[in-house]
């Protein structure tokens, strides 16, 4: 399928589809004139990416796990260490946050 196609059935924009694939995350092949064409299986790929991403992993993360995570016939223990690691920074993330939170209510509260 092209790229328009690709981007139809997965909601993802075409530009988002190059970008994935420029981070090694996403394949094509080229026809006449440089045109893309994806496999019927990268509508599946596309969706796990993006549900990556939602996770809050980098594009990197992803690259570095998403051949264990698309086949479970390769998993390790590695790939759940690797994301229990991003787990802990996304909850160190929320902590910072929870701080900031906290030290802006109380602004708010001493200046009403």
């Amino acid at each position: 399928m092209r790229i328009g196609d690709l981007s139809a059935a997965t909601g993802a924009s075409a530009r988002s589809l190059r970008y994935y694939e420029d981070q090694g995350l996403l394949q094509s092949d080229r026809g006449t004139g440089g045109q893309r064409h994806y496999p019927p299986a990268a509508v599946d790929r596309v969706a796990l990416i993006r549900s990556l991403l939602a996770a809050g992993l980098s594009t990197a993360t992803i690259r570095d796990v998403l051949p264990c995570v698309a086949d479970e016939s390769i998993r390790t223990p590695w790939l759940a260490d690797r994301l229990t690691g991003e787990l802990r920074r996304i909850e160190s993330q929320m902590a910072d946050l929870r701080r900031t939170h906290d030290i802006l209510a109380g602004l708010v509260e001493s200046y009403r």
